[in-house]
């Protein structure tokens, strides 16, 4: 950029008082500097600009890079668990020991289905008390309310028939 010492802005300022005059240099000065202050402020923003677009560019270069490293490790894991289920299904499907029987080694290929989610059945209007089932359960505390007349009846020795 340009430099400008004392000198040089001295010799300025006497050049345009001369040229321009002493009525007009107070609003003439007022525009220069209006208009230097506005090309700063446009040259900052142009800086900012390129600044902006520069780290866009090496963000969607990292972008790039992470996809890539994701699709990598996707692509090495199906690949593995590709190989490792044609290792069980040679595992599973090989002949059994001859020594121990024709079928005992041999598997009809059907497997039972993994167990099924069973929902717990909790009726959240219902008040609980604290202790937990199993717990009474394992104590032998009563858990359903029964009339006496049923309890008789439960307890009550067989008849016998003599």
């Amino acid at each position: 950029m340009i430099d400008f010492g004392f000198d040089k802005i001295a010799l300025i300022g006497a050049v345009a008082l001369i040229v321009i005059g002493p009525e007009r240099l107070p609003k003439v000065a007022r525009t220069v500097g209006h208009l230097l202050g506005k090309a700063q402020r446009y040259v900052a923003d142009v800086k900012a600009e390129v600044n902006r677009s520069i780290e866009l560019e090496e963000l969607k270069k990292m972008k790039g890079e992470f996809e890539d490293a994701a699709r990598n490790v996707e692509q090495t894991v199906s690949n593995e668990i590709h190989q490792t289920r044609a290792d069980m299904a040679s595992a599973w499907d090989a002949p059994g020991d001859p020594a121990l029987g024709a079928d005992s080694g041999q598997h009809s290929g059907w497997e039972p289905p993994p167990p099924q989610y069973k929902h717990p059945k909790k009726n959240w209007r219902l008040k609980r008390g604290a202790t937990p089932q199993w717990y009474k359960q394992r104590n032998g505390v009563r858990s359903k309310a029964q009339s006496g007349a049923a309890r008789v009846a439960r307890f009550r020795p067989p008849r016998s028939s003599v």
